[in-house]
């Protein structure tokens, strides 16, 4: 297994509505930065965000050319498999519906992949009809390097692994294809409310 930074501490809230809080996971105030291998700091001006794969044709698109993308601005909890959870975490980024607006694909599945080789998989289904986006600010301001800057991938509705960090493309694919942590026994799905942590989950 390779080595996972920790850099958080386990806090509980009191007062915190049980419902949006899947089982086995507690609240915390705090963002804990969880991540498999170093930091990746790719200059903006060599950046690019790339949609691939069983397309009719890729698509590519800048820094200056993703920020010029309309960007919506949104609040949603956040769950990891390591079992914290945080609330009410407002994003800015562009939807996967938007960078899918004119593109013409076969594929049911996305890898997602990124600088320092993580790449993780999601049905379509899980990143359309907004559902998924591609974020680069964090409460107001531009996503830190940590948190996965300059852009990640922002998929709440699963547990936060499926977030791929420091996210360089999309690859739509005909067969699901498990990335990194799936192949380390990760839940090929993730999802947070029936606790799918773990192949078998």
């Amino acid at each position: 297994m390779p080595p996972v930074s920790r850099g958080f501490q386990r806090r509980r809230s009191p007062g915190a509505d049980a419902s949006r809080i899947p089982p086995g996971q507690y609240l915390t105030s705090d963002f804990p930065v969880l991540s498999a291998g170093p930091t990746p700091h790719t200059p903006l001006d060599e950046w690019s965000l790339t949609i691939d794969g069983a397309v009719d044709g890729s698509r590519r698109w800048s820094w200056s050319e993703f920020l010029a993308l309309p960007s919506e601005t949104f609040t949603v909890d956040i769950h990891c498999v390591t079992k914290w959870s945080r609330l009410d975490m407002t994003w800015t980024g562009v939807a996967v519906d938007t960078l899918l607006a004119d593109v013409e694909t076969s594929g049911d599945y996305v890898t997602a992949w990124s600088d320092g080789g993580y790449t993780t998989n999601v049905p379509l289904e899980d990143l359309a009809g907004g559902r998924g986006w591609v974020a680069h600010s964090y409460d107001g301001e531009p996503l830190e390097a940590q948190h996965g800057g300059p852009a990640r991938l922002l998929v709440p509705h699963l547990y936060f692994w499926k977030s791929a960090k420091w996210l360089r493309g999309l690859t739509l694919t005909v067969d699901d294809e498990p990335g990194f942590w799936e192949n380390y026994g990760y839940n090929n799905y993730g999802d947070p409310w029936r606790e799918q942590r773990y192949w078998g989950d």
